[in-house]
């Protein structure tokens, strides 16, 4: 049985149609029609039941793309097993990086990759949800993200990396900057510039602080690239919401200050290392995990 056959019965569940499916597939219709023909053949039975227009599986059509799933995925880690090992060992870190561990890791991680030997890096940024498509169809071999924005699924390892403090980041000569206690009404009087924060999150917020925390109306300055937020803050009246981290040498400094919010800011900011469940792990990978470990702190 060819292993192509069962991609392409694949591609076909998953699509629904055979043009899409061939489309998907970079091949003529008539190339996996063959195709779909031949493993009914070596099967000797129909998995596809074909009524008109539409394509349906047959039973057994529909037990093969279970099995074949999990088939053409061993198969897959086996060929990146194989290429691990070409490799020696040295290969690519091709990961992803959300706004707020970006904002941690990127320079720090290029920087550390000069000094290794062999390790190239590729690191990609966008949507978690885009992230995690792109981790599912083996673009990316990790992402560290903010974990109350993934959703637990089978297929996903998703470990708990680090938990740190959240804060409101002003620049020093900001007008709250000299107020020894500051509530949210004194906030809202200025712009506030955050991430696209998780529903978990917006939900601590209004608990704690009432309707008006609400980031859907107390964020004005929304976007998915922390350093930008971090900087707008320490140019303009904006203030910034998030991981105090991500605004550590500007606190270190001087030149951003905390507020002293009362009540104190409860909520905090969950970052995630996520893995496709069952891939095998480049070694080079294992250098990164104690990179990030090392780096995302407070």
């Amino acid at each position: 049985m060819n292993i192509k056959h069962l991609e392409h019965l694949l591609a076909l569940a998953d699509c629904g149609s055979f043009s899409r499916a061939a489309d998907k597939l970079f091949i003529t219709q008539s190339a996996l029609s063959r195709s779909i023909q031949s493993l009914e053949q070596d099967l000797g039975a129909r998995v596809l039941d074909r009524i008109g227009k539409r394509n349906e599986l047959t039973p057994l059509g529909q037990d093969v793309v279970a099995r074949a799933r999990h088939i053409v995925r061993d198969t897959a880690e086996l060929r990146h097993s194989a290429k691990l090992l070409q490799e020696g060992g040295r290969g690519l870190i091709n990961v992803g990086l959300g706004s707020g561990p970006a904002a941690l890791l990127m320079v720090p991680l290029m920087c550390a990759a000069t000094t290794q030997t062999g390790m190239r890096v590729a690191v990609t940024q966008g949507p978690v949800e885009l992230q995690i498509l792109q981790l599912r169809s083996r673009q990316l071999d990790a992402m560290v993200v903010d974990m109350r924005r993934v959703i637990p699924a089978s297929d996903l390892n998703i470990e708990s990396m680090a938990e740190l403090r959240a804060g409101f980041v002003v620049r020093a000569r900001h007008p709250l900057a000299r107020k020894k206690i500051t509530t949210l009404a004194d906030v809202l009087r200025f712009p506030v510039a955050s991430t696209p924060l998780s529903d978990e999150v917006a939900r601590l917020l209004v608990d704690q602080f009432g309707p008006k925390a609400n980031p859907s109306d107390m964020v004005t300055l929304r976007c998915d690239d922390v350093a930008s937020l971090v900087q707008t803050a320490a140019q303009t009246d904006a203030v910034f919401l998030g991981a105090l981290a991500a605004a550590r040498s500007g606190l270190e400094d001087g030149s951003l200050v905390e507020l002293a919010l009362k009540p104190p800011l409860a909520a905090t900011a969950r970052f995630a290392y996520v893995t496709l469940a069952g891939r095998t792990e480049a070694p080079a990978m294992a250098y990164f995990r104690t990179f990030v470990r090392a780096h995302l702190r407070d």
